[in-house]
């Protein structure tokens, strides 16, 4: 009997310039470049389990056994990588997702980006996929995901071809930088992140021009960043935000991942920076609000939220590292080889 196997963590990331829309929807390349920060209250840790007594893939999420829908897209996942390593061996994958899955809270980032490194791992395949190859793969499972091989501030370069849309390192974020995530509705979201950016890209007018404003967002972003120019890093996170929400308004028929509590909560960030507190708030395809401020000053920022959100969960987090290897796998049966 042959066993292989991996184990891996990934962190998931925030869009501070959006990923929305894609030029090839097969490859996963984006019609623009992004920008993200990866986090480290939430990831996923995967483990990969190959065999030759295996007769087929089955995939576990959070301990329980998916149906042949989701496991079949974990398949051909594994495809990619039982391709480059030449064998046809069958998988067990097993992923606990710290993450609430589906509900605007980049969950696909960290579960991709911790399955490819995982499979790389137990595959022998790491003198062959170097980190920022490897993000290429990720790229296959989740856009988002091929920012998470990395930590800190990451730079999705959109590229023209498989082989060079990929994730670049910005910046490690060792500075004073913190986010406050509002899990204002973590329920499955009625319009899926691809069905969206798929519908606005095909009907919304704003379209266009949200592609060519996004390249001007991110080299002006990249420019603050060098500098820890924090204020103009928000100021840039925030409006990206909120044109990438108008093309989803403009779209025909027009539609919105807002909630009241989100328009709400957006206020309640511009009441807190009417106090001197530097706070931006960002919104990817969901309706959960992002903070993003000092680390310094987190309780502050949940202090004057609880105020207006007296019954609201929120997660503080600072920057988070790119993916670990894990030597234990916690979840079952403790240490593997």
């Amino acid at each position: 009997m042959s066993v292989f196997q991996g184990a891996y963590r990934a962190h998931t990331n925030i869009a501070l310039i959006k990923y929305w829309g894609k030029a090839n929807k097969d490859l996963f390349i984006p019609t623009t470049s992004s920008l993200s920060l990866t986090l480290d209250a939430l990831y996923t840790d995967s483990r990969v389990t190959f065999s030759s007594d295996f007769d087929k893939d089955v995939f576990y999420l959070n301990g329980q056994l998916r149906n042949e829908v989701e496991t079949a897209k974990i398949s051909q996942f594994l495809d990619l990588f039982r391709a480059e390593a030449a064998v046809d061996l069958k998988a067990k994958v097993e992923s606990v997702n710290h993450v609430p899955t589906a509900a605007g809270l980049a969950s696909s980032s960290s579960a991709f980006s911790a399955l490819a490194a995982a499979t790389r791992s137990a595959l022998n395949l790491e003198g062959q996929i170097s980190d920022q190859v490897l993000s290429t793969y990720a790229r296959r499972g989740s856009g988002s995901a091929t920012r998470s091989i990395f930590g800190g501030f990451v730079e999705w370069q959109k590229g023209t071809r498989n082989e060079n849309s990929m994730a670049v390192r910005v910046d490690e974020a060792n500075w004073d930088i913190g986010m406050v995530i509002m899990a204002i509705n973590t329920a499955e979201k009625r319009v899926s992140s691809r069905e969206g950016m798929a519908h606005t890209l095909n009907t919304s007018p704003f379209y266009p021009e949200w592609v060519k404003q996004n390249m001007i967002d991110l080299d002006r972003i990249k420019a603050a960043i060098v500098k820890q120019d924090f204020q103009l890093m928000g100021e840039i996170a925030e409006a990206n935000a909120m044109r990438m929400h108008a093309t989803t308004m403009a779209a025909d028929p027009s539609f919105t991942y807002f909630e009241p509590e989100t328009i709400k909560a957006i206020q309640v960030v511009q009441d807190l920076r009417a106090t001197g507190v530097l706070a931006y708030y960002t919104i990817d395809a969901g309706p959960n609000v992002k903070v993003l401020c000092r680390a310094s000053q987190m309780d502050e920022v949940v202090a004057f939220f609880k105020v207006y959100f007296p019954h609201m969960d929120f997660i503080k987090t600072t920057a988070g590292p790119g993916i670990q290897r894990l030597d234990r796998w916690e979840y079952e049966d403790g240490a593997f080889a």
